[in-house]
Parts: structure tokens; sequence; C-alpha cells
């Protein structure tokens, strides 16, 4: 394997790593249990933006159709974290590297979670295309419903 081809792998993967790097450093940050709430309130914004009837009017004309779709499934999950920390604090007192390798693991479930969404729910590939590898993992409708019950197996375990 030469390094051009180790480049563009890594080209192809760069959202895959950000995503799971914010995800990741927001584990270490706020703890393990801050990132399973945003993993639940995807879940929740993934329910209500299938029904959310006033994308028309948040859109304009120049195709700004699929930003607009992305910034109201934002607001959803912010909305949800919001709900569901005040109702079910979690765990705040948590270091850093304290339980680090479930972090990762929680880390890599949202990472999968946002990956799912991004090929079968969201308009994210029309902005930014994740590269060839993720849209073979990701982008088989019939793959989704195991993409989206992963997570959850997953946090029956951790």
């Amino acid at each position: 394997m030469d390094t051009s081809s180790v480049l563009d792998f890594v080209k192809e993967s760069v959202f895959v790593l950000t995503v799971f790097g914010v995800f990741l450093l927001y584990a270490m940050a706020k703890g393990r249990y801050a990132v399973i709430t945003v993993i639940f309130s995807m879940y929740l914004a993934l329910l209500i933006s299938f029904t959310f009837p006033y994308y028309d009017q948040l859109t304009t004309a120049s195709g700004g159709d699929a930003l607009a779709k992305i910034l109201v499934f934002i607001a959803f999950i912010i909305a949800g974290v919001i709900l569901l920390r005040r109702h079910i604090p979690g765990d705040d007192y948590e270091n850093a590297f304290q339980s680090f390798w479930r972090k990762v693991l929680v880390a890599l479930m949202a990472t999968i979670l946002v990956m799912a969404f991004s090929f079968q729910a969201l308009p994210v590939t029309e902005i930014i295309d994740p590269g060839t590898p993720m849209q073979t993992l990701f982008g088989p409708q019939e793959n989704f419903f195991w993409w989206l019950t992963l997570p959850l197996i997953a946090l029956f375990f951790l």
C-alpha cells in the first residue's frame, strides 16, 4: 500500500474521523452519560424531524433545503439534550480518562448513528461527500435498521 492510497483513504474518511473525534472529546469533557444523552436525543430528533411540517417555510429557492433540514435536526437534538439532562442528570463527576474505553465505545456508537442518519435520513451527502468506503457501509437502505439498533444494543452492555 503506497502513501497515495493511504492519503486517499484518510481523505475519504475525514468526515467519520471528525465526528468520532468530536464525540470522544465531548465524552472526555462531559462524561459518557452526556454522549448517551446525545444518542437518545438523536433518536428523538429523528422521530420528530420525519414529521416536521415547516421545512418549506425554512428553505429558500437557492438550494438551502439540505442545510435547513440539518439545522432543524440539530435544533431538535439540542432541545432533546436539554430535556433529557434536566430530567435524567447522569454522572457529571467523571474524570477525562476514567472509563476511557467505554467513552470510546459510546463515541463510536454515536458516530455510527450520525453516519446512518447522514446517508438515510438527512441530506448530509448533498453538502459533503463522506467517501466510498462509508457509502458501501451506510448507503444501502436495507442496513439502516441494523445501524439504528446497533447503538441501542451496545448500550445494554456498557
